[in-house]
């Protein structure tokens, strides 16, 4: 149990924090999602398109620390694969 102020206050901290990230991961994965059901469905252009929106929104994580740099890059890169695959 927090008992200066100092950690009381960054027990505050944490949980906004763990809240507000946990929305932006969530967001994230929708994007994614889309995408795998976009590819699971054969549509190229609908998988082309939601790859272009998911693509942005990952590396937004990236810079608010919710993914870490190559495991953004490696989702997309796969995602890209696979949709370049429908062909």
């Amino acid at each position: 149990m927090a008992n200066s102020p100092q950690a009381k206050k960054r027990a505050r901290q944490n949980e906004t924090r763990f809240a507000v990230n946990k929305a932006r991961r969530s967001r994230i994965r929708t994007f994614l999602r889309k995408v795998e059901e976009a590819i699971a469905s054969g549509d190229k252009d609908a998988a082309t398109a939601a790859l272009r929106a998911a693509q942005p929104e990952l590396m937004r994580g990236v810079t608010k620390g919710v993914f870490h740099k190559n495991t953004a890059s490696r989702k997309i890169s796969r995602l890209a694969a696979r949709v370049k695959a429908l062909g």
